[in-house]
């Protein structure tokens, strides 16, 4: 069977793929119209006929939201509850924007249908729904060619009675159903509502995409979807619920870095992932970081994601004057169509790009190296914002960090931002273009669930919450070996969602005995301060089931001379650093060993990007051929 990995990006397919025991990467141009296209392009041209175990990180979700192209979606909830993901939160994410609007509903104000029926807090039923008035609201469904539905009802994580009952007679009459129960089985309804919502909105878009992989791919082959929170699952379980796919491709880029990272000994580690479109940076103190606070154009999604932050500037972002005369960089993109302007089937037109920075540096009067510069430092001070923003804002020092950069562009940026916030030390992996699809064929089988408890410090211990987390893990179980993992393969971890009484929100701290201790401590470290006299409420328990899958290794190789080969030196020309042309080697670094040093000023050129080492920084050519960069001073 050939194992294949393949990252869908704004510009770039990337594939790594092992057949016959050997590892081969391929990157293809993307077909935005129909991103699943290049994939099944890429698959064939790596193994048409052979049997294939493929687990593919999807934009699909993500891209429907953002260019708003969902299913025209319906949303049934309680009656007077219909303006809940309206309403929304009162926080703004632009304060001092006078002209700020939020993103308007994903369902318009005339979809949105308010039913009988009640829950209550401790899970009772007050009154029924009406079944009679579920098939009425079924048959204008059909005449406003609502094309998905999303039910969210009060309290429906307790008692989801009639939420099933709803999702029956929905699929009896052929609707794709969304119910929050299934989702997100915990309180806040406007979250809540609003992820059933997005899963709702991209469902049936995912499920099409799908039927296209699997309708061009061999009847025999093994197709999984890599998931926001780190894991893969299988094609059959996104087709219900495409939303823990939303960040699916970014999160193959963590799960790469930190396989690699922990390999070369480092274990706190910042992500840097610079492809064609956006760049994407998550921290990792030793673990990947969880979120379930999660946004993506403003609407909130639940489900457990890696932090991870994105901004959009990448390889391909444009460069412009704005409305007062400025230069700016991104967020728009050149993509795949038309691509940077120096793009020519790969090879680069250098002269189309001297002709525009001729035009551009004459309206700032700017010299034409001046302009580049420019460029750079204005992507780079955004990049330097997102990697301020998983760090120092969040109580974390960079410095105590190792950068890990990897995306196609990656290399060209990374140590001048390590400079600027003054790390030390800079990886980049082998093939570090195609490292997304290298996290996707290392992901594990994951799958999360959460159960709303609220209970006091006073009314609940350890032995307690013990029996209920046995709830849990008992439907982990049964799922991940539905994914055709046998149970010695599987490994369960328990986490609680806390906080002081009275609190808005909460802190996910690992499940143990000592976890009232564990939780002031995590206070401490996110806030600054703990109250041990105050009393603590135990919100939601989660678990999270991790299905080993099997993997292939990462070479490790024999430590060889610190002087590099003569034939590994491709060329010798003059490169800017700060404004002064510098001799600067042009190196292969397809024909670095391990245990070769390189001083600074240097350009590596490989199949899948480019490393700009500047003046003030030295390689080193790991075991796993990874290049560790140290900086000066």
């Amino acid at each position: 069977m050939v194992v294949i990995g393949v990252d869908t990006g704004g510009t770039f397919t990337d594939f790594i793929y092992i057949k016959d025991g050997k590892t081969g990467i391929l990157k293809i141009l993307s077909t935005p119209e129909n991103p699943a296209k290049a994939v099944i392009e890429g698959v064939n041209k790596i193994a048409l006929q052979e049997r294939k175990n493929i687990v593919h990180g999807s934009t699909v979700a993500t891209n429907a939201v953002l260019e708003k192209k969902g299913a025209k979606v319906a949303l049934i909830t309680n009656k007077n509850f219909e303006d809940v993901i309206e309403i929304g939160r009162q926080n703004r994410t632009e304060l001092y924007n006078l002209h700020y609007r939020k993103n308007p509903p994903l369902v318009d104000r005339n979809l949105r249908f308010g039913i009988k029926g009640r829950i209550t807090k401790t899970s009772e039923e007050i009154e029924d729904i009406d079944i009679s008035e579920i098939e009425k609201l079924t048959s204008k469904l059909k005449v406003l060619n609502v094309e998905s539905v999303a039910v969210s009802l009060l309290f429906s994580f307790l008692n989801p009675e009639h939420e099933k009952e709803i999702k029956e007679i929905l699929e009896k009459n052929n609707f794709p159903v969304s119910v929050s129960h299934e989702i997100v089985p915990e309180f806040r309804e406007y979250e809540r509502t609003s992820t059933t919502v997005l899963n709702a909105y991209v469902l049936p878009k995912m499920k099409n995409y799908i039927s296209y992989l699997e309708n061009n791919l061999n009847k025999d082959d093994i197709l999984r979807i890599m998931q926001s929170n780190g894991g893969s699952i299988s094609a059959k379980t996104v087709e219900k619920e495409p939303i823990r796919t939303i960040l699916s491709g970014p999160a193959g880029g963590v799960v790469g870095a930190k396989t690699v990272a922990n390999l070369t000994g480092f274990e706190k580690i910042i992500t840097f992932d610079m492809g064609g479109t956006s760049t994407d940076v998550s921290l990792i103190d030793k673990e990947l970081s969880i979120s379930t606070e999660s946004h993506i154009e403003g609407y909130p999604i639940k489900v457990p994601t890696i932090d991870i932050h994105t901004v959009g500037a990448g390889g391909g972002s444009i460069a412009y004057l704005d409305e007062g005369g400025s230069l700016n960089v991104g967020p728009e993109s050149a993509g795949a169509y038309p691509g940077p302007i120096c793009y020519g089937k790969v090879e680069l037109h250098v002269d189309q790009v001297i002709k525009h920075f001729k035009n551009m540096s004459k309206k700032l009067n700017l010299t034409e190296i001046q302009l580049a510069e420019g460029i750079l430092e204005i992507a780079n001070i955004k990049m330097e914002k997102a990697l301020r923003t998983i760090s120092i804002e969040r109580g974390f020092n960079p410095q105590e960090f190792t950068l890990v950069s990897f995306g196609g562009a990656g290399g060209l940026h990374a140590v001048f931002l390590a400079k600027m916030l003054n790390i030390s030390k800079v990886l980049i992996p082998q093939n570090p273009g195609i490292l997304s699809a290298v996290g996707m064929v290392l992901s594990d089988i994951i799958k999360d669930y959460s159960m709303t408890v609220m209970l006091s410090e006073k009314n609940t211990d350890y032995y307690h919450l013990s029996t209920l987390f046995n709830l849990l893990e008992k439907k982990a179980v049964e799922e991940i070996q539905k994914e055709g993992i046998s149970p010695e393969k599987i490994t369960i971890n328990r986490y609680l969602d806390m906080r002081y009484k009275g609190q808005s929100f909460e802190i996910t701290v690992p499940f143990s005995k000592d976890f009232i201790k564990e939780f002031h401590q995590a206070h401490q470290k996110l806030y600054g301060y703990k109250n041990p006299d105050r009393e603590v409420e135990i919100v939601n328990i989660r678990i999270r089931g991790i299905g080993e899958t099997d993997k292939f290794s990462i070479q490790k190789y024999p430590l060889k001379s610190e002087k590099i080969s003569p034939e590994a030196i491709l060329d010798e020309r003059d490169v800017v650093f700060e404004g002064k042309p510098m001799k600067t080697k042009i190196i292969d670094r397809d024909r670095l060993e391990a245990g070769n040093r390189i001083e600074g000023n240097t350009i590596i050129v490989e199949y899948s990007s480019t490393t700009v080492i500047p003046p003030y920084a030295t390689v080193f050519v790991d075991q796993y051929k990874n290049l560790v960069i140290s900086l000066q001073g």
